[in-house]
């Protein structure tokens, strides 16, 4: 079984991914690596109404930055493709015909105004909304005949009455669902594209995937997908099943929301978050760590994944994703870092960003300046991005007693012999007492802003000459 481990993480092409992509493909990627099997990408593209153009770029885009690059997809070598649903279509039809066949589906051929007001009287009586079977009843030849009239349809699974279904998961146990309770879903739309169901059940087991891992939403689907691998004759080959929490926003109001900026992958990718942070913290809020870290690498987390069956012990239940605690963590991996390390990070950082000011700044001054600049910004820095903040100048307009303040300052400077971070202090602080003001003060004449790095270690940094240029 170890030697057979394959994995899949299944995202559709809508839009930028959601952080949810990298938490799920973090259990995909750990689980097939630890045992030496492969970790596929498969891209589910059948919503055409949804399809936006250059997502799957975006897609591989974020898994290489989290450092979770497929072995088998779209574009990597593989032998069970192809990797993008909209050219599987004839495995979806053949086996949905399959299904039609032995008595598991049959065609449906009411029209969607014919359903709608099915559905609105289900609303009318507080039912819930399920296909009332109109069609479940038609003969196979009644079925070909409106087939052959050239009729639209779609192909329905049909569910067992009065059953109970057992759906394993190994991190829930068994769940039980009563089957009337269950819709005779759609499997196959009038267009000859597959819903989810059918779709993700004939490409698990064609790509002989061995255990899926998805968010506990998916947990009342499961049902349908059961009956589907025995309906096909595979429950033998059925995956584990791994329901994990689902993502919640940080006030537990809910699933974490693609309405919200901070799901997108772009936006930690924008913000200059580092990668390694980002599945620390995923992996973080699911498991805790025997030795009660919270920095630790994502190796800690997959000696935990075992399987057949899964003894790692994560949260069940939602987990509330805090955007603060991410900053936290992240600011603690740039001070854990060398000054060549993070020199290389926000290099790489501005360079992605086209900050052309930014990148000069790092790689046109000395390095021993650049070095001790990044020393001191070592610990007041939570992303990349607040870098430029706290070395670039702004040109904010002085007003009349900023500038008298700065005039003293310069006197006052202008009498230090020996120039260092003590003296300039005493000098800053002569001024402040004389002029009665605060520290913010002198930040804003020589920033722009009312706070930075520590004043007198970076004047001492610069320079008397440069100091007295810039008072000037």
């Amino acid at each position: 079984m170890q030697d057979m481990v394959r994995t899949r993480v299944a995202p559709s092409p809508t839009g930028y991914p959601h952080l949810g992509l990298v938490y799920q493909a973090i259990f995909d990627y750990v689980l097939a690596h630890k045992y030496g099997g492969k970790f596929v990408l498969r891209i589910e593209d059948t919503d055409r109404t949804r399809f936006v153009e250059g997502a799957e770029d975006v897609i591989y885009n974020a898994l290489r930055w989290v450092h979770l690059v497929p072995d088998e997809g779209p574009r990597e070598k593989g032998d069970y493709g192809p990797y993008r649903q909209s050219e599987r279509l004839e495995f979806y039809q053949k086996y949905a015909n399959q299904l039609i066949g032995s008595g598991h589906a049959y065609r449906c051929f009411c029209t969607k105004e014919r359903l709608e007001e099915m559905r609105k009287t289900q609303e009318s009586r507080h039912a819930s909304p399920m296909y009332d079977k109109t069609c479940r009843s038609l003969s196979l030849g009644d079925s070909e005949k409106k087939k052959q009239e050239g009729l639209a349809f779609t192909i329905r699974m049909k569910v067992p009455e009065n059953k109970t279904i057992v759906v394993p998961d190994a991190l829930v146990g068994e769940v039980s669902f009563d089957s009337n309770q269950i819709d005779d879903q759609v499997i196959l739309k009038s267009d000859g594209f597959p819903t989810y169901h059918l779709a993700v059940v004939v490409d698990d087991y064609l790509m002989k995937i061995t255990h899926v891992f998805r968010g506990t939403e998916w947990l009342p689907s499961l049902p349908k997908h059961v009956l589907l691998w025995e309906f096909l004759g595979w429950k033998e080959n059925m995956p584990v099943f791994i329901h994990v929490p689902v993502l919640l926003n940080s006030q537990g109001g809910g699933k974490l929301s693609k309405r919200h900026a901070h799901t997108s992958v772009t936006y930690y990718q924008e913000e200059g978050f580092l990668p390694e942070a980002v599945v620390n913290y995923l992996a973080n809020i699911v498991w805790n760590h025997p030795e009660g870290k919270e920095i630790f690498p994502i190796m800690d987390f997959s000696k935990a994944l075992e399987i057949d069956p899964l003894h790692f012990d994560i949260k069940p239940n939602g987990v509330h994703f805090d955007l603060e605690k991410l900053l936290w963590m992240n600011g603690e991996y740039i001070r854990l870092m060398s000054n060549d390390e993070l020199h290389k990070h926000l290099t790489q950082y501005y360079q992605s960003q086209k900050n052309e000011i930014m990148v000069n700044f790092l790689t046109k001054n000395e390095k021993a300046f650049i070095n001790s600049v990044m020393e001191l910004s070592k610990t007041r820095i939570k992303i990349l991005k607040d870098f430029q903040d706290l070395v670039l100048p702004l040109d904010t307009p002085l007003s009349g007693a900023e500038k008298e303040v700065a005039k003293n300052l310069k006197e006052v400077f202008n009498s230090i012999e020996t120039w260092n971070k003590e003296t300039v202090l005493a000098g800053m602080r002569e001024v402040l007492q004389k002029q009665k003001v605060k520290g913010s003060m002198l930040y804003k004449i020589f920033t722009g802003r009312e706070h930075g790095l520590p004043l007198p270690e970076m004047l001492e940094l610069f320079g008397k000459e440069k100091t007295l240029e810039k008072l000037a």
